[in-house]
Formats: structure tokens, sequence, C-alpha cells
């Protein structure tokens, strides 16, 4: 019997990729809602509480109204938004987290699909945290290059219109300081404070690697380049989607550059180290399509379900 799927907010660029990731699975239904009802509370609620599985992708304040609309206790709702990445009573869904995050995301009916640079972000961190080479207490700081689909449809049609020579270059934002992913960044390392995070756009459409550079005295004592790398090495042993490059990467320092793009349509994340006596570079690289927003998304869902955890990606 196959799992009823409904997808609200399936015209957005999240939406429209998890739809081509359950395209042709036998063991997935999808659940459709006419046009001319996509705004339609009623009709939303219904599919909602039809479904085995519900994928939220909608602006925050519309998917904390959709959460609302669930009755069914057997819906597991995984929401791509913003809005319950750090509220309690939700799994965040990124099963290589830590060894019981697959058993969390497995039990749970409420899942909350993790951030595009944040996922990078706490890939690279999080280990280093747990290894105790760096300390919760740490202020560092984040740099994110990433794809202008990151930006939606909006942006995603401003820049493909062309004509405009501003879009050419790099695009730093989030000047403000207070980024929507910093609160989960935060959450899920055990870091204590905020990192000093600046995300750059730029002229390509899908791609992202987040970069957070290290003085080796800010970490424990006598600690390498290779103790960073041997941390990271560990922690996603056996992890089939997390590829932890040589220290060094040889291909990488061959050509003096690091492809943003590499892992670009597989739902795998590349962690790389780069060193010397007194610096390190701890990079994590990913499709922001993909891992980084539907593939996880799909892939929290294949765990919950007890499916084989890379079907359909």
């Amino acid at each position: 019997m196959a799992y009823k799927v409904f997808v609200d907010g399936q015209e957005g660029t999240t939406g429209l990729r998890i739809h081509e990731y359950l395209a042709g699975r036998s063991d997935i239904e999808v659940l459709k809602i006419d046009a001319d009802k996509r705004k339609d509370a009623a009709e939303r609620a219904r599919l909602i509480n039809a479904s085995d599985v519900s994928f939220l992708c909608l602006p925050d304040a519309a998917s904390r109204e959709a959460a609302a609309m669930v009755s069914n206790p057997n819906t597991c709702l995984i929401d791509a938004s913003t809005a319950h990445r750090t509220v309690p009573g939700w799994s965040f869904g990124l099963p290589e987290l830590a060894k019981d995050q697959r058993a969390k995301i497995r039990a749970s009916k409420r899942i909350a699909n993790p951030g595009c640079h944040a996922s990078a972000f706490i890939l690279a961190v999080r280990p280093l945290v747990d290894a105790g080479l760096l300390a919760p207490e740490a202020l560092i700081s984040a740099t994110s290059i990433t794809g202008y689909s990151g930006g939606g449809k909006s942006m995603i049609a401003q820049y493909e219109a062309g004509g405009d020579s501003k879009l050419d270059s790099p695009r730093p934002y989030a000047l403000g300081l207070a980024h929507k992913h910093l609160p989960e960044m935060m959450a899920h390392t055990g870091l204590k404070q905020a990192p000093v995070f600046m995300p750059i756009v730029g002229s390509f459409y899908k791609g992202l690697a987040v970069t957070v550079p290290l003085h080796l005295s800010q970490l424990r004592a006598g600690t390498r380049a290779e103790h960073l790398h041997e941390a990271l090495s560990a922690h996603y042993a056996g992890e089939r989607f997390i590829k932890v490059l040589t220290l060094r990467d040889p291909a990488t320092m061959e050509t003096g550059f690091y492809d943003v793009q590499a892992c670009n349509d597989t739902n795998r994340v590349d962690i790389a180290v780069f060193g010397s006596e007194t610096q390190v570079l701890v990079m994590a690289r990913l499709d922001n399509l993909g891992k980084g927003a539907s593939g996880a998304a799909v892939q929290s869902m294949n765990v919950h379900l007890g499916l084989d955890e890379g079907l359909g990606l």
C-alpha cells in the first residue's frame, strides 16, 4: 500500500523539487490540490489530515497555521520553513547530526527541515564541539556563498531576466547580522554565541559552500588540522551522504580553487579541512536545493517511514 503524501506550497521552489523526487515512486501516492483551492484552508486541512506525510513549503506564518490544522495523530509534518527549527517537540531533520537523530526522526510526527546555510555550518561544526576541540563558548565566524535559487522564485526571475550588471558580481547580504538561520546554527551545534555570519549570493543557479575559519590557538591546546579532520571523519564514518575529503584535498590544492558546485544534483555533503601550522579552514558544500532543502526533506521522510534512506534521492 502506497503512503499518501501532500505538499502544501507545491508551487514554490522547494515544493516543486520535492515533487520531482517523488515522481515515479510506486510507494508514494501524491495528493494533489486543485489550483483554485491552494489557499482554501478547509481543503488544505482535509489533504493534510488525509496524508501520512505532509511537507510544508510555506512562509513561517503559514507553516504555523498549517501545523495547527492537524487533527489526525498519524499525520507527520515535515516543515521546510524556519518556523519550527528550534521549537520543543519538533525533531531536527538532519539524520547525520548525532547517533540518536535517526531514532528521533523515526519516532516524531513533527520534523523541522534544516536551512541550507545551517545544514552546511552544523555539519562542519557540530563534530568539533562534540569532540571537545571547539569550546561551546568559542567566538567564531562563517561565510557562505550560495547560488541565487536559494532566494526563491522572485530572485530566480530577477537573475534570469538579465540586464542588471549589479547581479554579475557576488552580493553579501544579511548585513544586519540577524540571519534567520542563526538560531538553529547555535541550537544544533551547541555553540553559546552566534557566529558572525556573512552569506553571499552569486550569479550561478545552485550550489552552496560554508567556510568556518579558525585560529588553532582558539581550539583545545595542541590541536592541529589533523585532529579536526580525524574528528570529522570519525563522526561521519559510514554515512552515505557525507564525504569527508582527504586532509588538504589534493585535487582542490592542485587547481587552487574550491568548487562550490561540486555536490550539485546530489544529496551529498563534502566536508574539507585545509590548514597551516596556525590556522585552519573547515568547509562544507552541498546542493542548496537538494541536501540543503528538498533532498533533506525527502531523506527525513524516508527515515520516518522506515524506508531505505536514499530512496528517490
